[in-house]
């Protein structure tokens, strides 16, 4: 994904320096100060990738102790794309960033960042140490932190690509079978009845039938996620809407098709969220 270049000449890049400049002329040059010109032109960066900055990310280091950055870049799955650390000018850089990575900091993707200079560290390695005064540095040390990326992650994403892609196809499929079994299966039907009721009692008296079906369909689809992603069986047992739901898909799962075969399409999606759960340095 390469939503750069990123010009000098861009309002994020010129905002930064000139709240620079302001912090200075003022004598606020002291971390609380400065760091949040560079957190605005971090956020102004994530936007295209549909990610945010999440100030004061507290997290678990490489030696499982609690920590917080001055910053992480997140995306809606709640995965950490690289950290953010923020240090005076007056502070030494690298007696710094020993500090942290003595107490745990993971180097996979992380800027330590002051008014003059910054370090970036990518899989246990520094990337690019430069002086932050010239804006072609800034830019290139921020092209090099969006586009990081782990094997882990490049396999996260196109799974989720192809899970889009697959899921209006099931769906549709769902819609097909659930439709046929309305006209011969009448098992199906009373179950789909009692079902019915239920909804309409319990969440709207106004639902019509193909909504109620629509509710069946995405049941089948992303149930999974809590019973695989989440490891949470217990919703789906607790959950009166979700267990009337399961005695309606079991009526034709049993006739018509294995779940798991029906939805194997999608294993690469939930093997790969299952993986970055576990793996990311910083969840």
């Amino acid at each position: 994904m390469t939503l750069f270049p990123l010009k000098s000449s861009h309002k994020p890049v010129l905002n930064y320096y000139a709240a620079l400049k302001q912090f200075h002329s003022g004598g606020h040059i002291t971390e609380g100060n400065t760091r949040s010109a560079f957190a605005d032109l971090l956020k102004k960066c994530a936007s295209p990738y549909d990610w945010h900055l999440v100030e004061e990310y507290q997290f678990k280091g490489t030696n499982k102790q609690p920590l917080r950055a001055d910053g992480a870049l997140v995306d809606e799955l709640t995965l950490v794309h690289g950290l953010w650390e923020a240090k005076d000018s007056s502070d030494n850089l690298q007696a710094e960033v020993k500090k942290k990575v003595a107490a745990g900091y993971p180097l996979t993707n992380i800027i330590f960042q002051s008014p003059d200079r910054a370090v970036l560290y990518q899989d246990n390695r520094i990337a690019l140490d430069c002086d932050l005064s010239s804006p072609e540095n800034l830019i290139e040390i921020l092209t090099l932190f969006f586009e990081h990326r782990q094997p882990h992650e490049v396999d996260w994403e196109d799974a989720v690509l192809k899970f889009s892609e697959k899921i209006p196809d099931l769906a549709d499929g769902v819609t097909k079978i659930l439709e046929a079994e309305h006209k011969k299966n009448a098992d199906f039907r009373d179950k789909f009845q009692a079902f019915a009721d239920l909804c309409r009692q319990s969440i709207n008296p106004d639902l019509t039938d193909p909504a109620i079906q629509k509710m069946l369909v995405q049941h089948l689809l992303t149930e999974r996620i809590f019973r695989k992603v989440f490891n949470n069986n217990e919703f789906l047992r607790r959950n009166v809407i979700a267990a009337e739901i399961e005695k309606v898909i079991s009526s034709i799962t049993a006739r018509h098709f294995s779940r798991d075969e029906f939805l194997k399409p999608l294993d690469g999606f939930f093997q790969c969220r299952s993986d970055n759960c576990s793996s990311m340095p910083y969840h």
